[in-house]
């Protein structure tokens, strides 16, 4: 069974039903597996943007409560391969948080990482893999 890695746009399209990617999230988030992997950067991106939208970003907080996301990332200990990953793709722009899922990736040879986001069509694990992703 592959390992989920959850980035920012499917965690907030699944918990705003204004999302235009809303129903996509619902379908994947009803039929994958929990939990889903992720790191920090995504969920403090994610309580950043519902707080944007005026949302209730402690659902975020009970999500993990429950298990459903579990972050399993020390960016501490990946300081050097997030800063290589961030030199190389600095002109995609690439995020700490689509580093650290990068780096997750690499970390976690039997993932996919769940995303609305075209860049990680771009990224290379290790170098010069394809990443492997499920989005819309």
């Amino acid at each position: 069974m592959k390992k989920i890695l959850l980035d920012t746009g499917p965690l907030i399209a699944f918990l705003d039903a204004n999302d235009k990617h809303h129903l996509w999230a619902k379908e994947n988030f009803n039929i994958l597996k929990p939990p889903f992997l992720s790191c920090e950067a995504v969920l403090a991106e994610a309580c950043f943007l519902l707080n944007k939208i005026k949302a209730n970003s402690e659902i975020i907080l009970e999500l993990l409560h429950r298990n459903l996301i579990t972050p399993c990332f020390a960016l501490k200990d990946e300081i050097s391969s997030i800063k290589k990953l961030m030199t190389r793709y600095k002109n995609v722009p690439i995020s700490l948080a689509d580093a650290c899922l990068v780096r997750m990736s690499e970390q976690h040879a039997n993932s996919i990482i769940l995303t609305l986001d075209h860049d990680f069509q771009i990224y290379r694990r290790h170098g010069r893999e394809i990443i492997s992703t499920l989005m819309p």
